[in-house]
């Protein structure tokens, strides 16, 4: 049996996993379990996301990725391996060829660990790429043609910021607010407001549930359960969707910056095709409710969202694997 190419969004908060031929086949979150003694794996992706917050003293759940790079190389390796066995992608007789995504404006440093994880993996041969690029494509932008396009991909651990020409990023800026901040930002606001401690989790699900960051654009509120940091007791109280909108404003108004830095430095006959063809907003924040009332209200060009903004980079991978020549350039 033949290996086949496979392309990895390699996510902070998911990894998902295209194969050549099959399409997208696995799509977990970027969890590892350990025991924190023997340093054992004891679970990878979903199950280990399931024991966040909730593991007994020796078992450790921890996201192996932080904003966007590798901070625990092997357990970015170790689970790869495992993700990669999971899918069965390895051949008897050949490795895979991987592409694998990484953010805009990273280090050669952060660079190499990336390529490193995947040739321990098992790789035959490693693309890099960058994620906005690889967005771009995914979404269903023409990046070929000599007139701008421009994507914004709010990832978990990043927000990727790119203007493309020719087949290449021209400008980009790539920032460590996402949906991961998101998080904190909501589990920082309930603990100041209501001396409510609550776990990453519960926050996601707020954030998911009524979360909103424009005025209005969402009214909605939820009971959610934690700490009494007063009493020690378990506790719940109710919050709404302005809540939450202010808990998130300064975050969300940092990508409204990075943007706007980013169209300052394109130079003009491009910004010209941007405010023509708009900007597309993709990955994981992109669903984030008002987030395109924002951006339009701010950038004063149209705002859309892709199709699937959660698969646009392993799409995207879809695309430039069937185009390998062109990586291999």
């Amino acid at each position: 049996m033949l290996s086949k190419d496979i392309g990895i969004d390699l996510g902070t908060a998911n990894v998902l996993i295209y194969v050549k031929g099959q399409g997208i086949v696995l799509n977990e979150p970027s969890v590892v379990a350990i025991n924190s003694e023997t340093k054992e794996v004891l679970a990878v992706g979903e199950e280990a996301h399931q024991m966040l917050g909730r593991t007994p003293g020796k078992v450790s759940s921890i996201r192996p990725l932080k904003d966007g790079v590798i901070a625990d190389f092997e357990l970015t390796q170790a689970m790869l391996n495992n993700f990669i066995k999971k899918i069965k992608a390895k051949g008897i007789f050949s490795k895979p060829r991987i592409l694998i995504c990484c953010p805009s404006n990273i280090t050669q440093v952060e660079r190499n660990a990336i390529r490193e994880a995947a040739e321990s993996a098992g790789a035959r041969k490693v693309y890099v790429e960058e994620e906005p690029k690889v967005a771009a494509i995914g979404a269903g932008l023409d990046i070929s043609k000599p007139s701008a396009s421009m994507v914004i991909d709010i990832g978990g651990g990043t927000t990727d910021i790119a203007i493309l020409s020719l087949g290449d990023i021209v400008t980009s800026k790539s920032i460590r607010v996402a949906g991961d901040l998101f998080d904190q930002e909501i589990i920082k606001y309930v603990k100041n407001k209501y001396k409510l401690l609550i776990g990453e989790k519960t926050a996601e699900d707020v954030k998911i549930k009524v979360g909103t960051v424009y005025p209005d654009a969402k009214k909605e509120k939820m009971t959610i359960r934690g700490r009494d940091l007063v009493t020690g007791l378990p506790n719940s109280i109710s919050i709404s969707s302005k809540e939450v909108e202010e808990a998130l404003k300064d975050s969300a108004h940092k990508i409204v910056t990075a943007a706007k830095s980013v169209l300052e430095e394109t130079m003009p006959e491009l910004s010209a095709d941007i405010v023509n063809n708009g900007i597309v907003v993709t990955g994981g924040g992109a669903l984030l409710s008002g987030i395109s009332e924002l951006l339009k209200q701010e950038l004063k060009v149209p705002i859309s969202i892709a199709e699937s903004p959660l698969t646009c980079v392993a799409e995207g991978t879809a695309v430039m694997l069937d185009n390998i020549k062109l990586l291999e350039k």
